[in-house]
């Protein structure tokens, strides 16, 4: 799927850029300035709100970065973004350096694993998502989560660089504390945190802790789909509490999989683009055929305000045809996309550059076969419950989990308390998120 879509940005670019008389090449004209010139171009043309864009003196600007951040369209844009070509495109096949965990403060300011990847040293050491995490390097973890000093923790965490070495101290549900020395290595994650079938009461179903939409997603589908054909399930609860988003084909497969596999007639969901190009490049996308499509008439989705793009996009695309239910938080509200391009643009001189930046502003918003979008406000839950990194994934006594199951057996509540919250870091720096990336359609200038 990378590899087409490189090919499609590598393909049409030319036809957005090729009338343009390149200019004489000199020295001072950095590949910064460049990259700048470039997007600004790219942007006049493609960007959703481009006839929002400021005047501008683009030889003000130093590099793409500040250019995009003087045209961004405030405050709804919060999403465009410019990156290293490289970074970007490992971290979409699944490429991690660290030690693939994820902490978060609880409601007693203790510090928890909040997910752990499988790649980590820690998983076979038998960490999880629930334990207590008392101190790391000797100094306690608490404070700095409950100051909210991120430099601090990030400092304390180290570079992301294969071969840092960190000791943690961890207190186990039973109690007991263990230490481990975990090194940062390089591994691809696991999209699919977990995947179990449960007995209810309301029958057999599937459980999907689902946390991006990145390539190796589609594999890790199919497997867990396919034990819930095997299982039997007539419900399904997908818990996307973490998942910011990734490809669209992902997001078509995901949604395809809940239906039957002769849904492919009927509309996903559509991208409507700005009055410029959205008369070529406005689409509809139909349901795909799966390996395993379970045929299910309802589904409960689990969010919180990490749920975004491509999450999103996955919930509204199946409202106009199963019982939708959510709970949880209210998703983030990204009902919109990108299309990205590599930077330098291929040319007739230079048909395969070798690329240095993803450029990828936000081109359109998603729409379901009812039309139904723009949520930029997010989308609102059901039932309301706690993100509880008290217990891992699965635990049907976690509190999200336990709301929806209370959904599908009929017993749903809202919650006594008020729901919090959590503090939740990741490791080090991170590369764009909220993301629902489509290659770009052809354009004719």
């Amino acid at each position: 799927m990378m590899k087409r879509i490189i090919l499609i940005s590598a393909l049409i670019v030319p036809l957005l850029f090729g009338c343009r008389e390149e200019p004489d090449p000199i020295d001072e004209y950095t590949l910064e300035e460049r990259a700048r010139d470039g997007l600004y171009d790219l942007m006049k043309y493609v960007y959703l709100w481009y006839n929002t864009m400021p005047t501008v003196k683009v030889s003000d600007y130093e590099g793409p970065e500040e250019i995009l951040e003087a045209l961004r369209f405030k405050p709804k844009d919060m999403w465009s973004f410019v990156a290293d070509w490289e970074s970007f495109m490992a971290s979409m096949q699944g490429s991690f350096v660290g030690h693939g965990i994820r902490m978060g403060l609880d409601g007693a300011n203790n510090v928890r694993v909040v997910s752990l990847y499988e790649g980590s040293d820690l998983w076979p050491q038998g960490v999880r998502r629930g334990w207590i995490v008392k101190e790391i390097n000797g100094t306690a973890i608490a404070p700095i989560f409950i100051s909210g000093n991120n430099t601090a923790y990030n400092n304390l965490m180290g570079s992301s660089t294969a071969g840092v070495t960190n000791t943690f101290k961890f207190q186990k549900p039973d109690g007991t504390e263990v230490t481990y020395s975990s090194v940062k290595s390089s591994f691809t994650i696991n999209s699919v945190t977990a995947a179990k079938t449960l007995d209810l009461s309301s029958g057999k179903t599937g459980y999907l802790a689902f946390e991006t939409f990145i390539e190796p997603s589609e594999q890790e589908l199919n497997e867990a789909f396919a034990e819930f054909k095997a299982n039997n399930v007539t419900d399904l609860i997908i818990d996307l509490r973490y998942n910011t988003g990734g490809y669209m084909d992902i997001a078509q497969q995901l949604s395809s999989l809940v239906l039957s596999w002769d849904d492919t007639t009927s509309v996903c969901y559509k991208l409507t683009y700005n009055s410029l190009v959205g008369p070529e490049w406005n689409e509809s996308y139909n349901f795909v055929r799966t390996e395993s499509p379970l045929g299910l008439d309802r589904v409960v989705f689990i969010t919180t305000r990490s749920s975004a793009s491509a999450s999103e996009v996955v919930i509204n695309s199946l409202l106009p045809y199963v019982d939708v239910s959510i709970v949880g938080d209210t998703t983030h509200g990204k009902p919109a996309g990108m299309n990205i391009w590599g930077f330098p643009f291929p040319s007739n001189a230079e048909p395969e550059p070798d690329y240095e930046y993803v450029f990828a502003p936000i081109t359109f918003e998603y729409l379901n076969a009812m039309d139904q979008g723009r949520f930029y406000d997010g989308i609102a839950p059901d039932v309301r419950a706690e993100d509880d990194i008290t217990r891992d994934f699965g635990d049907p006594e976690e509190a999200s989990l336990k709301a929806a199951i209370g959904i599908l057996e009929g017993t749903k509540a809202a919650p006594a308390t008020p729901v919090r919250r959590s503090r939740i870091w990741s490791e080090g720096s991170q590369l764009p998120t909220e993301l629902f990336l489509s290659p770009p359609q052809q354009f004719k200038k």
